[in-house]
């Protein structure tokens, strides 16, 4: 049985994203199985992948658990982390322990990236803040 968030992708979004002229990064826990599965259905080419280490450290109370490893990761550069579990919570927590800029951006998982989550994220890109 196949994974039905997959039938949301839409193929588009690949050419949405590589218009964003950015450096695209995988951040998810299909790890190198991103660039297997979900690339080519976006057409997307391959592309890095953060490595996620298999520690069983919890994270801080309200924290997505890839929020502390993905503000080391960035390592003051700045970045944008879409996610579909992203809260409040680690958007503050990485505007007080992230040094360069940062836009964590929550996708609903059941819509998907739409118009307003790209508006957002090439505003943030240009320099403007919502």
């Amino acid at each position: 049985m196949g994974n039905p968030l997959l039938d949301r992708l839409d193929p588009a979004d690949g050419r949405r994203l590589l218009e964003l002229g950015c450096r695209l990064v995988w951040a998810t826990t299909w790890m190198g199985e991103a660039n297997e599965v979900i690339s080519p259905r976006l057409g997307l080419p391959e592309l890095p992948v953060v490595d996620f280490p298999d520690a069983d450290d919890l994270p801080e109370r309200g924290l997505h658990w890839k929020t502390s490893f993905l503000t080391r990761w960035a390592a003051g550069r700045p970045f944008v982390w879409i996610d579909d579990e992203a809260t409040d919570a680690d958007r503050r927590w990485v505007t007080r322990n992230h040094p360069g800029r940062a836009l964590v951006h929550r996708v609903d998982p059941l819509v998907g990236l739409t118009d307003a989550d790209f508006s957002v994220i090439r505003r943030w890109l240009a320099g403007r803040h919502e």
